[in-house]
């Protein structure tokens, strides 16, 4: 064979050998693009049925939920039953209000309001306040009234720490107290109460004050500067007894404050006068003597010296508290809300695909 037949031959095989290599890479990288397309076709066929899954079928809810009906309705009933015995288990709460109005206080600062424009300079030296500037006491009342001291000393001086402390109910037909047993035992007159220390059986004068704070609101419109006290309590008697003792003692304990300044005021320009030489500050001494002489007269006089009464405090017919019948249909909501969640999680939990 001739050496140019030689060439052709290796020629021939040579390029059917890479014709073959050829073919091999395209099938290769065909099945490559296929395998990727299959991948990507399971993907979102996969990601579609996750979609699915996570969307709520209202019709699933709807027959899962009427499928569950007789656990809703036990549930209901239950729940329903429970706050009926509930809301009737709870004492009857009753409210007595009454309406104040700042008192005037124009009449024993009149007198006062006229030496001060006179005399002012000189009763400021001699450590006298004449008060010319009228005004109301309000402010100061409302702040002692809701003090921990005035209201402990309330409780001290009327003997209420056994019905804040020990009261359950109150009978209305026979219009009586009826205290726990567990912590006040009446027959003997002693607290049996059972507390942890640093605690007593007899309560103290702090618990006694925050206990009576919860039964007691006072508050002021800033408009009308009309004033509401209210106490709630078990006896409607009693409660409107109490707020009427309130309005009294606060009244009693500004005047006699007051009255003490003024007479503290006199006795200390008494004895200032023993050492005056001059005889025109003697009359002016005298003057503001008589000033506060006046003054004191018109505390004594004033029924109501700081708090007048607008709307006095009555018995309250009505009961203003338990609320029996929201008490019964929130209850009742709560246990239907409660087992529809409970059929919900019980249905999609034995749901074959999320096992």
């Amino acid at each position: 064979m001739s050496k140019n037949s030689k060439h052709n031959v290796n020629t021939s095989i040579e390029s059917n050998n890479s014709h073959g290599t050829n073919q091999q890479t395209n099938a290769s990288s065909n099945n490559a693009t296929l395998l990727e397309q299959q991948l990507l076709l399971n993907q979102m066929l996969q990601n579609k049925n996750q979609e699915q899954d996570d969307e709520i079928d209202l019709g699933e809810l709807w027959r899962a939920i009427w499928a569950g009906k007789i656990t809703i309705i036990v549930i209901s009933l239950l729940f329903a039953v429970g706050s009926v015995l509930f809301a009737l288990s709870q004492p009857n709460i009753y409210k007595a209000t009454t309406t104040l109005a700042p008192a005037s206080v124009d009449g024993s600062s009149g007198g006062l309001a006229a030496l001060a424009g006179r005399l002012g300079g000189l009763a400021s030296m001699a450590g006298i306040n004449l008060g010319g500037g009228g005004g109301d006491k309000t402010t100061f009342a409302l702040e002692i009234l809701k003090s921990r001291f005035f209201i402990e000393n309330f409780i001290t001086k009327h003997h209420l720490l056994v019905p804040i402390m020990a009261a359950k109910k109150w009978d209305a037909a026979t219009n009586t107290l009826i205290l726990n047993d567990e912590i006040y035992d009446k027959s003997n007159k002693k607290w049996v109460r059972e507390v942890k220390a640093p605690k007593k059986p007899k309560p103290s004068s702090w618990e006694a004050y925050k206990a009576f704070s919860d039964l007691f609101a006072v508050s002021q419109d800033k408009t009308s500067s009309m004033i509401t006290a209210s106490i709630e309590y078990y006896s409607p008697e009693m409660a409107q007894q109490w707020l009427n003792w309130l309005i009294h003692d606060v009244n009693e304990f500004m005047r006699e404050q007051d009255k003490q300044e003024a007479q503290d005021s006199i006795n200390y320009l008494k004895r200032q006068l023993k050492n005056i030489q001059i005889a025109s500050m003697e009359t002016v001494f005298y003057q503001l003597i008589e000033e506060q002489t006046k003054n004191m007269m018109l505390i004594e006089v004033k029924p109501e010296y700081a708090l007048k009464t607008i709307d006095p405090a009555q018995v309250p017919d009505e009961k203003a508290k338990p609320k029996r019948a929201l008490i019964v249909v929130l209850g009742t909501m709560l246990g239907g809300m409660l087992s529809i969640l409970i059929v919900l999680i019980r249905y999609f939990k034995n749901k074959p695909h999320l096992k």
